[in-house]
Order: C-alpha cells, then sequence, then structure tokens
C-alpha cells in the first residue's frame, strides 16, 4: 500500500471513530495545563491527575508558584516519576513566565521553548491543545504507533517522526491527530502486545499485514516439511491408485 494511500484510510477511520479526541490530563487554565504536561513526562496521565488537584488549589498561578520553594513544590509532586527535577522545572517555568511573559504561557513555539522544563513535546502539546494549532508532539506513543503501522519507516528520533507527520496530515487533522495517535498506542497498539484483533485500522497496517505475511508463509513452510518427512519415511502416497 502506498504511503499516500494509508494515511488517507487511517486518518478517516480516526476521524469517524473520535471526532473529537481530547487530553487526559486534566486542566483549567493554560498555565496548570503547562504544569500538567511538565508532570507528564516518563509519567501515567492518570498518576497525574491524582496530584494536580491540590497542586492548582495551591498555585492558581504563574506568579503564587513562583514564590514558593523546592520543600513546598515538592511535597505536592512526590508520587510522580522524577519529582526532584520537576519541581525544580515546576518553579524555573513560573518564575519564567513571571520575568519574561507576564505571568501568562506564550503561544509561540520559540518563547515555549525559552521556558525552563519545556521541550519540543510539551510546547507542541501546548499549542495544539491550547490554541488548536497544526502542531504535532511526539510522545513514546505517537512514535510506536507511527512507526509501526507504517505513517514512518525507520524514523530515527522524534524530529523526523513529526515532520513526516505534518507533511502528510492535512493541516486541518493535526491537533486532533496528536490524540488519536496517543489514545491509539495507549489502549490498542500497545508496546508490548498490540491488540491487532480489536483494532480498526489493522487493514491497513504495516505491522498486522507483515504479520499475517509471516504466518502464510510459516504454514507453508510447516506443510512443505511435513510432506518432505512423509516422503523421506515412506508415507507419501501419488494422488493416483
Amino acid at each position: 500500500m502506498l504511503v499516500k494511500e494509508r494515511y488517507r484510510r487511517v486518518m478517516e477511520w480516526f476521524a469517524g471513530a473520535m471526532p473529537e479526541p481530547q487530553t487526559e490530563l486534566h486542566y483549567d487554565t493554560p498555565f496548570h495545563l503547562l504544569l500538567a504536561v511538565i508532570l507528564s513526562a516518563q509519567c501515567t496521565d492518570r498518576r497525574v491527575n491524582i496530584v494536580t488537584p491540590a497542586l492548582f488549589e495551591a498555585f492558581p498561578d504563574a506568579a503564587s508558584l513562583a514564590r514558593s520553594d523546592e520543600a513546598t513544590v515538592y511535597e505536592y509532586i512526590k508520587s510522580v516519576s522524577y519529582p526532584n527535577n520537576k519541581t525544580r522545572s515546576l518553579l524555573g517555568a513560573a518564575r519564567c513566565l513571571c520575568e519574561r511573559f507576564g505571568g501568562e504561557v506564550p503561544d509561540n513555539l520559540d518563547d515555549l521553548l525559552a521556558i525552563p522544563g519545556v521541550g519540543r513535546k510539551t510546547a507542541n502539546v501546548m499549542l495544539a491543545v491550547v490554541w488548536n494549532r497544526a502542531a504535532m508532539a511526539v510522545d513514546t506513543h505517537v512514535f510506536r504507533v507511527s512507526e509501526r503501522i507504517g505513517l514512518t519507516t525507520n524514523s530515527r528520533n522524534p524530529l523526523q517522526t513529526e515532520k513526516a507527520l505534518m507533511r502528510h496530515i492535512p493541516e486541518a487533522d493535526i491537533p486532533r491527530a496528536h490524540h488519536w495517535l496517543i489514545l491509539h498506542g495507549r489502549y490498542v497498539c500497545k508496546a508490548r502486545r498490540p491488540d491487532c484483533l480489536n483494532c480498526g485500522i489493522r487493514e491497513w497496517c504495516r505491522y498486522y499485514s507483515r504479520g499475517i505475511r509471516d504466518l502464510k508463509t510459516a504454514g507453508q513452510s510447516k506443510q512443505q516439511a511435513l510432506k518432505a518427512t512423509d516422503i523421506k519415511s515412506g508415507k507419501h502416497v501419488s494422488d493416483g491408485n
């Protein structure tokens, strides 16, 4: 199947199955989403959503968090992965927002990347979720699913995957496509055991197609081996009388 055709079929299926996908991180303001996304690095959204209600209540805006200290913030997020590093990132982000952006989260890539704790993935999440921009955040799910189903081929890093997806997915669909690929990777196309039998896009999936082809080849090889064994053992009989 041509890559262009695979993209078209896969995107059409997702649009029908998940017309309005949403982030699973809970938030009420762009600032709180920024904190949640920073906390979600190598951590589940479920765990982040457990700690953020108290964090958000304690720090409703960047100014209140910027005035805090590491010991205080750590207590709110100590159950997430890498709490020490993330404590410093949250404080650094809040202070940067106050010092450079009037306490507001900027709405462009370059300014977002200037914030401590914010990498390209986090910046793209903010652009896509808050401002519905054509930004493709590539996390471990997006990277894996894109390569597995055949939207990318031999992609070496998230940036290569991002560029490939941006090149092929219609601009209007890119904010939704980010969620589609994440959710598909989280619940269906899992890292260790992809649930191919319950996958709506398996018809156009490179991984599934190769698996079926390999099974057929293995089956044919087994039949040939059994036939050869029968011949050697004298069990083979002709089709005639």
